[in-house]
């Protein structure tokens, strides 16, 4: 079966061109939604991903219809992939995983992003190392001084309420307390 999966960021935007590509392209089946690719839920794309099955083909207009990073795309596909169905995408036709060279390319896209993740952690690693070298603190740094925790760890002690000694500093109740 041929699946094809459309969509539309905002209400204001059309699904009809989407629509007629889909059903000219052969899709016997259309998943559509209006939602914007950036959220997580995209309730339409999880239908598809699990109804799709062996020799299945999944059809988009264009790739940033279905996936908005390279990551998100090749985990889509992976899912794909997993329920040994193919993919296709219209308007790239390197994107093709019914042909031996659109696996190959995007195969090739894999690896490249998983290298750049790699090379990424290895670079922020080595700067952390760095940082550490020359006696920086990692991480956020803190809201009060040295001076104002031991002003909250004297005012503490002698029973002023953790409310008005958050209040005082401007701070949470919680970050008081933690001192």
């Amino acid at each position: 079966m041929i699946y094809g999966y459309a969509r539309v960021s905002t209400e204001g935007q059309s699904l009809d061109a989407q629509r007629a590509a889909l059903k000219a392209a052969g899709c016997d089946r259309l998943f559509v939604e209006k939602v914007s690719g950036a959220q997580p839920s995209r309730p339409q794309l999880k239908r598809l991903l699990s109804a799709v099955g062996r020799d299945d083909v999944v059809v988009v207009t264009r790739l940033d219809r279905l996936a908005r990073s390279t990551r998100d795309l090749l985990n889509i596909l992976g899912s794909l992939s997993d329920n040994g169905a193919a993919f296709k995408s219209l308007a790239d036709p390197w994107a093709d995983t019914t042909t031996p060279h659109g696996r190959l390319m995007l195969t090739v896209l894999g690896g490249l992003a998983e290298f750049e993740r790699e090379l990424i952690r290895s670079r922020t690693a080595e700067g952390r190392e760095r940082a550490r070298a020359r006696g920086q603190s990692l991480g956020r740094p803190f809201k009060l001084t040295p001076f104002q925790r031991a002003e909250i760890a004297r005012r503490k002690s002698a029973g002023e309420s953790v409310r008005e000694i958050a209040r005082s500093y401007n701070v949470s109740a919680s970050t008081v307390s933690r001192i």
